[in-house]
């Protein structure tokens, strides 16, 4: 970044310089996604899975595997944090709808989740401790 904005400003003239603007604006949106970042590392708990409880009730960690009634399709969850979540890796957030509807139940409980196709009810069918 820096090297960006120094080669932009041997450019000559920096107020018509749209390269030294692009790398000065970039340099901004880092600096922001930093503070974000160490903002939310101040507010973390490191959580030892150990000291959660029970391991038969849904938290934060757990593998779940939950059955679609509508479709009688069977997924597998890990239940994460909200920077940790990829849905295309199968690791949902605990801020997601599906992630508090599912959290402190157990196994054979039926959660209702309000999605963007409509209601949908999921059986909890296992949990396991990740």
């Amino acid at each position: 970044m820096i090297d960006a904005i120094s080669e932009a400003r041997a450019h000559g003239d920096l107020k018509e310089n749209a390269e030294y603007h692009a790398a000065r604006e970039e340099q901004g949106l880092n600096e922001a996604r930093i503070r974000e970042i160490e903002e939310a590392l101040s507010l973390s708990t490191v959580i030892e899975y150990k000291d959660l409880g029970n391991e038969n009730i849904v938290k934060f960690g757990s593998l779940v595997t939950i059955l679609d009634l509508d479709s009688s399709e069977k997924k597998t969850y890990q239940i994460v944090g909200e920077f940790e979540a990829d849905i295309d890796n199968n690791t949902i957030s605990i801020t997601t709808p599906i992630g508090k509807a599912l959290l402190k139940k157990e196994t054979g409980d039926v959660v209702e989740v309000d999605t963007p196709s409509g209601l949908k009810e999921f059986e909890i069918l296992e949990i396991k401790v990740s």
